[in-house]
C-alpha cells in the first residue's frame, strides 16, 4: 500500500512537470510565432489539441453563437443562412479555409492561453480542458444581408464576389463575406472540385485591379503635386492617345471640359490618365504607398494579401493606366474598404480587427479589443476634399444607386478590366461610407465578371445600398465603441 502511494505521488508530480513544460513551451511559441504559427495547418500541436480540448465557442457581436463543441464534434450555427454567410470568417473543421477564426484564433479556442494554475486545478478536479470563447466584431445578420443582396438582383445573382463593412472610427470588421460560399456541415466532393473555388476567401485573399476606385489615390497625388488642380480645367475628347494607344471611357464617352471634381464625379478615364502623367510615377506611387500599397500587412486578427503598386515597366502608357487603377495595380476588397474608411476618418486608417474579446468559461478575460491606428494616409484637409468628391459621386455621378434616404453616403464606383482564364472580364466595384457620426461605417463591394456594358455603378452600388440600409435600420446608433465595452 505504501509503495502504491509513493507511485501515485510520482505519477502526479510527473504529470504536473509535463504540464509546466507544456505551458512554458506553449507560451514561448505564442510569443515567438504569434497567431500565424498557430494558424498553420501543419502545426502538430494544433492537431493534437483539437483531440484533447473542448474547443471554445465563437460568438458574434450580438451574442449569436456561430460555433460550439458538442459531444466532441464542432457544430456551427443551426441557421443555414448564417452558417454559409459566416463560413469564410470562421473556417470549417476540415481546415479548408485558410486563416479562418478556427485556426487563426486557436491560441484562445484550444486553451493555449490557460495559466498553469488553471491547468492544475482542472487536472485535480478531473475536468477536461476547455478552450476560451471568442467574441467577434462581426454582425452575422449583416453578413447574411450581404449574401442576400448579391442574390437580390438579376445582374449580380450567382456572381462571385466579396463585401466588407467596417467601423471607420475603430477598425472593427462587421461584415466580411465571399461568394460562392458553402455549408460547413455539407461539404461534398462537388464542393471540393467546384471550379468557382468556394474555399477561397475573396475578401482578403484575392487581389483585383481596383479600377476607378483607385482614382481616390490619383486625386490625392494631384492635390499634392499640381498647384492649380482645384481650378484647372482638362478636356476629355473621348480618347487620350499615349504611346500610340488610346485610353478611353466606357462606351467611348466624350465629357468635354472638366475640373478634377467633375472628372471624379463622372469617373473620366481621360482626365485621370492625364493627371497621372502630369503628377509622375514617383508621386503617384508615393500616394499609393501612403494608403498601404506595397506594405506587408501584419494585422492582429486577419491575414490579408498585400496590395501592389508596380515598381517596374513604368513607361508613360503604364503610368497613364495606373492613374485609372489598371496597369499592374492590385488590392483586396478589405484593403479598399480601409481606403474608404481612411477618407471618412479624416485621413487616419485604422487597423482592421475581428476579435472583440476572448474569455474563459469561468469568466477570465484573456483579451479585450482596443483600437489601433494603422497609418495616416493623408491630411484632414485632403481627406475632406476627397470626401466632397465622393459625395458628388453618389448625389449626381456614377454611384447614385448607393443612395439611402436619411443617410449621407459618399462613394466611388469602379469598373476594372482583368484576365480570367485568358478572357478579358470586367469586375464591378463600389467603395464608400456613411458620413454620419451615428453610423461610422465604410463599405467595399466587389462583383466579379459583370455583364457586358455594366460596371460598378450598376452592380456593386446596388449591393452597397442594401448594406447601408441594413446599417441604418438594424445597427445601434452611435456605435463608435465596441458593444459591451
Amino acid at each position: 500500500m505504501k509503495e502504491q502511494r509513493i507511485y501515485a505521488r510520482v505519477v502526479k508530480w510527473v504529470l504536473i512537470g509535463l504540464l509546466v513544460f507544456a505551458s512554458v513551451y506553449g507560451g514561448y511559441s505564442v510569443m515567438t510565432y504569434g497567431n500565424r504559427w498557430f494558424a498553420s495547418l501543419s502545426n502538430p500541436r494544433i492537431r493534437r489539441e483539437r483531440r484533447n480540448v473542448i474547443a471554445g465557442d465563437i460568438i458574434d457581436r450580438r451574442g449569436v453563437t456561430l460555433a460550439t463543441t458538442s459531444d466532441g464534434a464542432r457544430v456551427y450555427q443551426s441557421n443555414s443562412a448564417i452558417r454559409r454567410a459566416m463560413v469564410h470568417v470562421l473556417g470549417d473543421d476540415e481546415g479548408n479555409i485558410s486563416n479562418g477564426v478556427e485556426t487563426f484564433q486557436a491560441g484562445y479556442l484550444l486553451g493555449f492561453e490557460r495559466t498553469l494554475a488553471e491547468q492544475i486545478a482542472r487536472m485535480i478536479r478531473g475536468e477536461m480542458n476547455k478552450g476560451d470563447s471568442v467574441t467577434l466584431t462581426v454582425d452575422s445578420g449583416l453578413c447574411v444581408e450581404g449574401v442576400s443582396a448579391f442574390a437580390a438582383f438579376d445582374n449580380t445573382r450567382g456572381k462571385r464576389g466579396a463585401a466588407v463593412v467596417m467601423n471607420y472610427r475603430t477598425g472593427e470588421v462587421l461584415c466580411q463575406i465571399s461568394l460562392p460560399n458553402f455549408d460547413p456541415h455539407a461539404i461534398t466532393d462537388a464542393t471540393r472540385s467546384d471550379e468557382a473555388q468556394p474555399f477561397w476567401n475573396r475578401a482578403v485573399q484575392s487581389v483585383y485591379p481596383p479600377g476607378s476606385t483607385f482614382k481616390i489615390i490619383t486625386a490625392t497625388a494631384a492635390l499634392r503635386s499640381i498647384p492649380d488642380i482645384l481650378t484647372k480645367e482638362y478636356n476629355c475628347s473621348g480618347a487620350l492617345e499615349v504611346m500610340g494607344t488610346a485610353i478611353t471611357d466606357m462606351g467611348g464617352t466624350r465629357h468635354g471640359p472638366l475640373t478634377l471634381s467633375r472628372a471624379f464625379t463622372l469617373s473620366c478615364n481621360n482626365v485621370f490618365a492625364e493627371i497621372a502623367l502630369e503628377a509622375g510615377d514617383e508621386r503617384l506611387r508615393r500616394a499609393a504607398e501612403d494608403f498601404g500599397f506595397n506594405d506587408n500587412f501584419l494585422f492582429r486578427d486577419l491575414v490579408v494579401e498585400n496590395s501592389r503598386y508596380p515598381l517596374q515597366n513604368r513607361n508613360p502608357f503604364e503610368l497613364a493606366w495606373s492613374g485609372v487603377g489598371q496597369s499592374q495595380i492590385g488590392a483586396t476588397p478589405l484593403h479598399m474598404c480601409m481606403i474608404a474608411a481612411a477618407i471618412a476618418n479624416g485621413g487616419v486608417m485604422m487597423e482592421p480587427s475581428l476579435v472583440l474579446k476572448a474569455e474563459s468559461d469561468n469568466s477570465v478575460l484573456r483579451y479585450q479589443f482596443t483600437t489601433r491606428e494603422y497609418r495616416r494616409c493623408l491630411t484632414a484637409d485632403e481627406a475632406n476634399q476627397i470626401k466632397q468628391y465622393m459625395r458628388a459621386v453618389v448625389t449626381s455621378g456614377t454611384g447614385t444607386r448607393a443612395r439611402v434616404d436619411g443617410l449621407t453616403i459618399c462613394g466611388k464606383t469602379g469598373s476594372a478590366e482583368s484576365s480570367l482564364n485568358k478572357n478579358l472580364v470586367t469586375h464591378g466595384w463600389f467603395i464608400g461610407f456613411i458620413d454620419d457620426a451615428r453610423y461610422p461605417y465604410a463599405v467595399s463591394v466587389l462583383v466579379e465578371s459583370v455583364n457586358e456594358n455594366e460596371g460598378g455603378g450598376s452592380t456593386a452600388a446596388l449591393i452597397a445600398q442594401r448594406l447601408f440600409a441594413y446599417v441604418k435600420n438594424h445597427l445601434p446608433v452611435n456605435a463608435g465603441t465596441p458593444e459591451g465595452s
